[in-house]
């Protein structure tokens, strides 16, 4: 791995460096980690394209460096290093770079670290994540509602409160927009292996599965799609991936980081960071739905639109009860919704889920 390094040429932030350069300002270190590698279609290309946005914002006024494809089980010794090149802030976008990512915190109390995903913080770490689950619901809308054979399918990382959420909210909403729908669930262990969410794709369209949502970084799920022949649809995941297999794909979660980073590198500028957690949905735009593509009924497009400006406006919340957890156990009564407590630390699946989590 080697550490790369990207300048902005964007006029208007270049005057303003050169402003503060003129005052004797050094530049802000600023560097990312990625799980994945920055091309991969998905979620590290989402993070390294707003990051890049970030540096075209400042200009000069900051150093922008990234690490790709970077294990989770080496993150600590990659942190190390980055703090001790002298990083002033570093990201990490990945949850299993949690832990890590606080031991090393722990050692360099003059960086900032910020985490994706997480939710542990301390005194000079961060935590920031999207409410994906909010996009996951108007997708399994979508899915119960464009299945034909009631068999829609759901591609699993790991077993991170993340997924959990992202799948219960992708099965109770396409269960209720179709009682019959039955969700087949394959967890892969990697966020990234193109080949491996190929072969779990078309796995499931030949046990008749014909929606299938991913919740892995690659676009392999619906160019598997586009390329079986088969009348299969799917979503985008962290990006809208509509460019790499059109036809298969409905609609799209995107995610959009550039505000938070610039946000927070403007923090580390002014000498305002401060430590906490972040999370944000729709109504805030961290979280977008991709266009709605024309293979959707009109019916359809508008019930997806309602259900999304039912969630901005505060007015609907996708974890609303009475839902049980998946061993019949009451989680939330009738009308009761869920804390964020509850679901940043969710363990479990929802009621119906014939679904094992793997330790």
């Amino acid at each position: 791995m080697k550490l790369k390094h990207i300048v902005s040429g964007a006029a208007a932030a270049m005057a303003l460096a050169t402003a503060a350069f003129a005052q004797g300002s050094e530049p802000v270190k600023v560097a990312f980690v990625y799980v994945g590698p920055k091309d991969d279609g998905g979620w590290s290309q989402q993070h390294h394209l707003m990051a890049t946005e970030m540096a075209e914002h400042f200009g000069e006024q900051v150093e922008f460096s990234y690490l790709e494809s970077v294990p989770e089980a080496e993150s600590e010794r990659v942190f190390t290093q980055l703090a001790l090149a002298g990083n002033d802030i570093i990201f990490a976008t990945s949850f299993g770079y949690m832990d890590p990512m606080l031991a090393a915190a722990e050692k360099f109390p003059d960086v900032k670290f910020e985490h994706a995903t997480g939710y542990k913080t301390a005194e000079n770490m961060a935590n920031y994540a999207a409410r994906f689950y909010e996009g996951r619901a108007i997708m399994g809308h979508i899915a119960g509602r464009m299945t034909e054979t009631d068999k829609i399918g759901y591609i699993a990382s790991f077993p991170v409160p993340e997924v959990l959420r992202g799948m219960s909210s992708a099965y109770l909403h396409a269960k209720k927009a179709n009682p019959d729908v039955e969700m087949t669930v394959v967890w892969l262990g990697t966020w990234f292996d193109p080949p491996r969410e190929a072969d779990a794709t078309q796995a499931m369209i030949d046990q008749g599965v014909d929606v299938i949502l991913a919740h892995t970084d690659s676009t392999a799920p619906l160019q598997t799609m586009e390329a079986s022949g088969e009348q299969v649809w799917g979503f985008g995941q962290a990006a809208d991936m509509i460019q790499f297999a059109p036809e298969p794909r409905l609609s799209s979660i995107i995610d959009d980081w550039a505000p938070y980073y610039i946000e927070r590198v403007q923090a580390v500028i002014d000498g305002t960071w401060e430590s906490g957690a972040t999370w944000h949905g729709i109504s805030d735009g961290m979280v977008g739905i991709g266009e709605f593509s024309e293979a959707l009924p009109e019916e359809v497009r508008a019930e997806a639109q309602a259900l999304m400006e039912s969630i901005v406006s505060g007015e609907y919340h996708p974890f609303t009860g009475p839902i049980n957890k998946q061993d019949g156990s009451v989680w939330l009564a009738e009308g009761e919704v869920a804390d964020d407590g509850a679901l940043l630390g969710m363990d479990f699946v929802v009621e119906g889920l014939n679904v094992d989590i793997p330790d």
